[in-house]
Formats: structure tokens, sequence, C-alpha cells
């Protein structure tokens, strides 16, 4: 172990169908008749951390938590943190306020009836909170989330909001509500903001490349939030026919993907989102959102 500052370690818990790089090659509708792959490698993931002795937060899918509830209770039994990752894994800036709203409504109310707890977290499907949805933030916040992880602060093909806070803070929406953010890692150099905080990132750069990134993080004396899928530690998956981009996006690298997290655990100090944000006092545990929303007046 080398760095002391504890950082945000998750896990967006969904298949590797459900993906937006393979959505040319698989329909919604289709998802069903898929071969399901989630749980195993998801255990396998709870069994390195727990050899690990560490906790992280798992974004969970509520179309996964409707099919795998006993998935949930293990990652929940097992003292991991539970938070939502939306209902269907569809860009929100595709949705309509109205959809997203129900299938927040929808998703919430799946992974607390399994765990018996409340669910205050979320992240966006491919991070697709952007400046066109914004509005998503005032839904979250009405439906009783306390915090969010969905804002990369890059330019994307597929998402970011450049220009954004590169640390965690708190945000106001656009009617006045009070969110704690956690935005995705990135590293600033001369004239470019790198995304460094997982996934694809950390199948795409050499292992020393991401350690450097992510400690240098560190070394500024702040926190970073390393995401990963379960779908990225099973290079036996099924190969979808998709365009090369899109091929490359995903199946890169994933025969080692496994073997680094194991390093990344070792070498840096991890807990779960709620935890970070509490220790960086951006997380105001005592006051509830819709009491926040009742002394605002906004509280129907």
């Amino acid at each position: 172990m080398t760095q002391q500052i504890q950082n945000a370690l998750t896990i967006d818990v969904e298949d590797y169908f459900q993906v937006a790089a393979l959505a040319e090659a698989v329909n919604y509708d289709d998802w069903s008749s898929m071969e399901y792959r989630v749980e195993a490698n998801t255990d396998r993931i709870l069994s390195l951390f727990d050899n690990a002795g560490i906790k992280a937060t798992f974004f969970t899918l509520g179309w996964v938590a409707e099919r795998s509830p006993e998935l949930v209770r293990r990652i929940a039994d097992a003292g991991h943190e539970i938070a939502s990752h939306g209902y269907s894994h569809q860009l929100i800036y595709n949705q309509t306020p109205e959809v997203f709203r129900e299938e927040t409504i929808r998703s919430k109310g799946v992974l607390e009836n399994i765990i018996g707890a409340p669910v205050t977290g979320y992240r966006a499907a491919s991070y697709s909170i952007t400046n066109e949805s914004r509005w998503a933030l005032d839904i979250l916040a009405e439906q009783g989330f306390t915090w969010d992880s969905s804002i990369f602060p890059v330019h994307h093909d597929r998402y970011g909001m450049p220009g954004t806070p590169r640390w965690p803070h708190r945000l106001t929406t656009d009617k006045g509500y009070e969110l704690a953010e956690f935005p995705l890692s990135t590293l600033k150099l001369p004239g470019y903001t790198l995304p460094i905080a997982g996934g694809g990132y950390f199948r795409l750069f050499p292992y020393w490349f991401s350690r450097m990134g992510l400690g240098s993080i560190n070394r500024q004396g702040k926190p970073f939030v390393f995401y990963l899928h379960p779908w990225e530690v099973d290079p036996e998956q099924p190969r979808l026919d998709v365009k090369w981009f899109s091929r490359f996006r995903h199946y890169n690298n994933l025969d080692v993907c496994e073997q680094r997290l194991a390093k990344l655990v070792k070498h840096f100090s991890f807990t779960t989102m709620s935890n970070v944000l509490r220790n960086q006092g951006v997380l105001d545990a005592n006051a509830t959102q819709a009491e926040k929303m009742e002394i605002s007046g906004d509280l129907a």
C-alpha cells in the first residue's frame, strides 16, 4: 500500500450486452435472450475484494436487480454499498424527463426492496448527464438521492461536461436543490484533461500509467474514483458483431483486466463512495433531501 488517502472503488453492475458501445448489435428487447453472465462475473469481483479486505460501491442496474435479487443481497451482505445505475442503461439525453423519472423511481424501489435500506447514490449509464440533460439532477434530488457520480469533466463523443470541477464538491441543480457530486477522475495535462478513472481507460493504458496518473491525484492530497464493470473481468464473453471502434473499446485487453485490478487494490487505499464523500465534507449525512426541499418550500 503506497497511498493512505482513501479513494472510492466503484463497480457498475451491468452485463456485456447492455453496454452502449454494443447497442448497434443488440436491442433492448433482445436482452432477455442473451447469455446472462453478470452474476458469475460480479461474484469474481466480490471474491477479489473480500480477499483484499476492502469495501466498494456497486452501482446496480435495475434490470439486473430484478433478475438477480440474491446477487444484490450478496453484495450488501458483504458490507458493500448499493447505489443505483438506473433501470435500462439508456443514455439519459436520449430520454424524456418523464421516462427518466419513471425509470429512476422503478430502479430505486427495486434496490431498496431487496436490501431493506435507502439507496441514496446514483450513476448515469455511460455518464450521460451532460449539459443537455442537467434536468436529470433535479429529478434525482426530488427522488431522494443525496449524491451522484455521473459527471465526467472531459470532452468525449458520448458524454462529458468539460470545464466542470474535477474534485468532490456540492453542486446546485437548476431548481436549486443540492447534491454531493464525485466527478470521474481525470489527469490534467498541458492543454488537455485525460480520463483516468478506470473502465476502458484502465484497459487501454499500460498499468504503470494508470497507477502513475491515479497516484498523482493522491499526491495532490485528493481522492480519486475508480470504476470497472463485471464484464471487464470476463475475456470469455460472447463476441458481438460491431464496428471496429466499438469492438476495440469493448474487447481491448479484457484478458489482463482482472490481474490489473488485483494490483490496483494493493497499491491504493479504497472504500465506498459515501465514505469518501463524508471524509471530504461534501456529503451532509444529517439532512435528508426531503427536509431540504421542505425548507426551500419546494415540497408539495
